[in-house]
Parts: C-alpha cells; sequence; structure tokens
C-alpha cells in the first residue's frame, strides 16, 4: 500500500475540485451549489450517499470494505460553508459573488472527495465502515448539532472521528506541518448581548439622566475582572466586546446604549461561569447606577476536547507517513472556536491543524481574511493524512 503514490494522483482532481468550489463560495445551511458539486462527484465515483442529514445541505457518503479489520467505524469530516467576506487575493479562480472561502473549507471538502477517492479503489484492503461529513453551517455553529441530532453517528454507530482544518493557523508552524493536541484543543464559542437602560436627558444637565453610557462603560471595564481576578490563572478564558452602541450626537445622553461581545473558555465548568458572572456583574453595576440592563446569552460550539488515545494514534499514523519533522504536539490550546466539538461530546475522537498557507503580496494573512490563500501543493498531504490514519484505526 503506497498511500505517497495515492496522493499524487489524485492531486490534479484534488486541485480542480478545490478551484471549482472557491468559485460558488455559498453561506450558512443552505448551499444548493455546492452539494450539487460535491454529490456529483460522488456520483461520478459510485459512492453511495444520502443528503439532509438533520439539516439542509449536509451529506453523508459511505463505503464499507471487503477486507479484514476489526469492524469499527470511522468518521471523518469536511465543512463546506463559506464567509460573507468580498475575495481579494487576485488569484484567477477566485470568487465573485460576494462570499469568500476565507477559511479553507473549500479545501477541506476537496481533500474529503480525494479521501473517498483513494479509500475506494482499496477497500478490499479495509474492513469496517467509513462515513464523510459533509457539514454545512461551521462558520455559524448551526450544522454539527442538527447532523448529530438527526443520527449522523447511527446505524451504523460511530467509534471515533477525525476532522482536520487548513490554512495560516500559527506563525510558529511551518508550512506542511500536522500539529495534534491531547485534551481541550479550541474555546467555546459564545455571544452575549447587554442592553443598558436608563434616562437620557440634555448634555448640559447630566444630573437629570441615568447615564447609559457611564454606566456601560463600567461594565465594559468591570467584565475583564473575571479573567483576571475570578478565573485560575493558568486556565484559559476570554470576554471580548466587540460592539458598543449608544447615542445619535454629542451634548445629548442616550437612554440606551447596547453592548455586544464573546466570551471563550476551554472548560465546561468555566464557560457556565462566565455565563453567570456576565449577567451578575452587568446587572449589580446597572443597579448601583440606578439603571438596569436585558442580558441575553447564546451558546455557540462548545469546547473542542479532543480523546487523548485517539490524537496520540492519529499523530503516529502521521509521524510513520511524513516523518517526525512534521508533526508536532501543541502545548496549549487556541481560543477559536469549532463546532467539530459537538461530534466529539458524543464519541471520541480528535481534531487536527494542518499548516498551509500561501503568501499574497509576500504576506500570509490569517483565516477571515479577504486575502487568505492555501498552497494547494500541499493539500494532498491532507488526504494522506486521513487515509492512512482511518486505516490504522480500523486495523
Amino acid at each position: 500500500m503506497d498511500i505517497t503514490r495515492l496522493m499524487d494522483e489524485v492531486k490534479d482532481e484534488l486541485i480542480r475540485w478545490r478551484r471549482d468550489l472557491h468559485q460558488i463560495p455559498e453561506q450558512g445551511n443552505e448551499l444548493p451549489q455546492t452539494v450539487a458539486y460535491v454529490t456529483g462527484v460522488l456520483d461520478s465515483l459510485g459512492i453511495e450517499y444520502k443528503t439532509n442529514v438533520g439539516v439542509n445541505s449536509s451529506i453523508v457518503a459511505t463505503i464499507t470494505g471487503t477486507g479484514a479489520g476489526n469492524g469499527k467505524v470511522i468518521a471523518l469530516r469536511a465543512d463546506m460553508d463559506a464567509l460573507p467576506v468580498v475575495e481579494d487575493t487576485g488569484l484567477p479562480f477566485a470568487s465573485t459573488n460576494g462570499s469568500m472561502h476565507a477559511c479553507g473549507h473549500d479545501g477541506h471538502t476537496s481533500i474529503l472527495l480525494a479521501t473517498i477517492k483513494v479509500l475506494n479503489s482499496m477497500k478490499d484492503q479495509f474492513g469496517g465502515t467509513i462515513k464523510f461529513l459533509f457539514q454545512p453551517g461551521e462558520e455559524v455553529s448551526a450544522g454539527a448539532r442538527p447532523m448529530v441530532e438527526g443520527g449522523v453517528l447511527k446505524n451504523p454507530d460511530v467509534d471515533c472521528i477525525l476532522g482536520l482544518h487548513i490554512g495560516h493557523l500559527s506563525d510558529d508552524s511551518k508550512p506542511g506541518t500536522f500539529s495534534f493536541r491531547q485534551g481541550p484543543m479550541m474555546a467555546s464559542l459564545d455571544r452575549f448581548t447587554l442592553k443598558v437602560k436608563g434616562k437620557g436627558s440634555h448634555g448640559a444637565y447630566p444630573h437629570q439622566s441615568k447615564d447609559t453610557i457611564v454606566i456601560a462603560s463600567y461594565i465594559v471595564t468591570a467584565l475583564q475582572e473575571i479573567i483576571s481576578r475570578e478565573i485560575e490563572p493558568a486556565e484559559p478564558g476570554v470576554v471580548t466586546i466587540g460592539k458598543f452602541h449608544a447615542g445619535t450626537t454629542y451634548n445629548v445622553i442616550p437612554g440606551e446604549v447596547e453592548i455586544e461581545g464573546t466570551a471563550r473558555a476551554v472548560t465546561a465548568e468555566t464557560r457556565a461561569m462566565l455565563e453567570t458572572r456576565i449577567g451578575e456583574i452587568a446587572e449589580s453595576i446597572a443597579k448601583a447606577f440606578r439603571g438596569s440592563v436585558e442580558f441575553k446569552y447564546f451558546r455557540g460550539a462548545p469546547p473542542l476536547i479532543n480523546d487523548s488515545e485517539i490524537t496520540a494514534k492519529a499523530y503516529e499514523s502521521a509521524k510513520e507517513l511524513f516523518g517526525e519533522d512534521r508533526v508536532l504536539y501543541m502545548t496549549k490550546p487556541v481560543m477559536g472556536g469549532e463546532d467539530f466539538a459537538e461530534y466529539l461530546q458524543e464519541v471520541p475522537g480528535t481534531f487536527i491543524f494542518f499548516e498551509n498557507p500561501m503568501a499574497i503580496d509576500g504576506v500570509c494573512y490569517p483565516h477571515h481574511n479577504a486575502k487568505f490563500a492555501i498552497d494547494e501543493d500541499l493539500l494532498p498531504s491532507g488526504v494522506g493524512l486521513f487515509v492512512k490514519a482511518a486505516l490504522d484505526l480500523l486495523k
């Protein structure tokens, strides 16, 4: 079994699929063009699949091996949705419809399609079943949970799951490097809103007001005390205010202020504490200044926590295939979020970072940037990792 040769053989199609998908980016859970393209490729490969499993635009393909194995069921996942970003890469296959695959999901999808082609050509060499999950709605945390509730991990029941994320993930990682982490790898992805209510007045007569800008400013400052004084110093946590809307002119104290932010944690306990304390602090400060606050908290993806055993096995698979210089263990989690975490709450598995940035104008731009780009020549390595890890887990 020469996985490297199979990677090379599928490279041209892989890149073509990626470029085709890059030109038809779609957002959220309504991806009609993307679904038509992916199912068209699956049809051409003769692969069985189901659509709309738990949510619109989802696709679940299946390959059952005919060789010897342990009869396990492995799942591999790719996300397909794009972002509301106007592309500015200057690439000949750049999107022009106002959306952009600025997070590498076109690469994830094409990698999974190429993985299917490779594994389908060698299904007599393994036993068991491999499910391939093509998921919408990752960017808005609206795809994985409905798929789980729709039974995507059942019939047959999945024993473990693997996911991959490409792009410019760390300045400390060399291109072509795979990064693994046992335990917490990514943070929860939550949003909250605060509507501070008081009493407006003329700016010349502040004593007649219940100044919402002052109240809201105290709240913004105080919320950071949760991170600096209420969370154990070695425990990661984030409270960020991204929106602060107040007033319409310079000399009027507004009657309301709207605040919106995000809270991140890598454990369920810290996540719950952040939700409770943000509300308590905001309400107490507003009351102290004779105002009030409406607090709403919206839970997105939970913390992404990798299974230690599956992670170690995937690490060894990657090391055996690519060499020790292309694999590493992360020393700390990152505070970005990923709804792959929803699958990991149901079955053991691991999420892997794959560094493959491409410079635009001499700069490797981060995810969600209009100039984000990936090195397509490295994409076959993602296929190799999926194939090798899946086969090793099925042995």
